[in-house]
């Protein structure tokens, strides 16, 4: 179980810390007094991504390293001096999977082995590995537990179920320090309005109506704060090496109800339109997920603290402040 430690001076390397999970993990362990490296992914205009919503004095403190997880050179040398090393570097994109499936393949994967070979180097004390609920495919049962059988149902979860394997081998093979985290859909400041959540607010605070594809499927939305706390607990916490571990609250609801919800808590007037706007092949679509986080619970003394109503509400308030960076259109779920 996670015992606290002391992250005072201790250095850690985030990578995928220009993504909206990472963002939230590297800011807080700035606060934690950890000596924080941010593998970033480089364009040409040197853009740390939403690192740049961290507040002024958090991201002073931060290391920013740019490079390409397929560059096994960058990766090793960002890793190089690290003792934890949190993995959240992917493209994350399920539509642009079926699109540019070598890519997502070549970053998710030999991403992940990069990663894994420069931690072996720098011999650190522990990986944190980040995994996605979308490795388990539509729930043949629920909740869903760590021994549902993985499916690849889009191009981007095969990656993310290979990358997970990768790092299971890891740590049979060469006795690595990992421990692989599953979160399920998180959400909150920051997430780019390719996801479902931000896509609602913005239509329901600019338009008439909210338009969505698909209402049916259910997700278990996790509060992105709740999600970094696991991925540290994971970090701290003895006898995990190898686990696996999901992050969700066990509650599931509907994108037509969550919906309905979040339009009654900005409070106008405002109508769902469901459009036949399939982004996923119809075999490919997730239905159903919702968790069994009883292993976290167990083993690094994790359970989520923000309800999905107060999550939502913190959410909508960052939006309104930030609506000159969303642009309403089509989503993903």
């Amino acid at each position: 179980m996670s015992m606290g430690m002391n992250w005072q001076g201790h250095q850690v390397l985030v990578t995928g810390a220009g993504g909206f999970i990472g963002s939230h993990l590297a800011e807080r362990l700035v606060e934690l007094g950890a000596r924080v490296r941010c593998f970033v992914r480089y364009t040409s205009r040197t853009d740390v991504g939403l690192l740049g919503f961290v507040p002024p004095v958090v991201l002073s403190k931060v290391e920013c390293v740019f490079g390409d997880l397929r560059d096994a050179d960058a990766v090793r040398r960002a890793a190089a001096g690290c003792q934890t090393v949190f993995h959240l570097g992917a493209l994350v994109s399920i539509p642009y999977s079926y699109v540019h499936p070598r890519e997502v393949v070549e970053t998710n994967v030999l991403g992940t082995l990069n990663v894994l070979e420069a931690a072996r180097e720098a011999e650190v004390e522990r990986l944190v590995h980040t995994s996605t609920s979308e490795v388990y495919g539509t729930a043949r049962y629920v909740p869903i537990d760590e021994k549902h059988p993985l499916q690849g149902q889009s191009p981007y979860s095969a990656s993310k179920i290979g990358a997970d394997r990768l790092v299971e081998s890891y740590g049979r093979s060469f006795n690595a320090p990992v421990v692989t985290v599953r979160p399920f859909n998180t959400f909150g400041p920051r997430q780019s309005a390719r996801a479902v959540i931000p896509t609602i607010i913005t239509q329901a605070l600019s338009q008439d109506e909210v338009r969505l594809g698909s209402l049916s499927p259910t997700r278990d939305f996790t509060f992105v704060t709740d999600t970094t706390r696991g991925l540290i607990a994971a970090a701290e916490a003895e006898g995990v090496l190898g686990q696996e571990m999901n992050l969700g609250t066990g509650h599931e609801i509907t994108i037509a109800d969550l919906a309905s919800k979040i339009i009654a808590m900005i409070g106008r007037p405002v109508r769902i339109v469901s459009e036949d706007v399939r982004v996923r092949p119809p075999a490919s679509e997730v239905e159903r997920l919702i968790s069994d986080d009883g292993r976290a619970r167990r083993l690094i003394g994790w359970s989520p603290r923000i309800s999905l109503d107060e999550g939502l509400r913190l959410t909508i308030a960052w939006i309104e402040d930030h609506l000159d960076v969303y642009r309403p259109g089509v989503y993903e779920i």
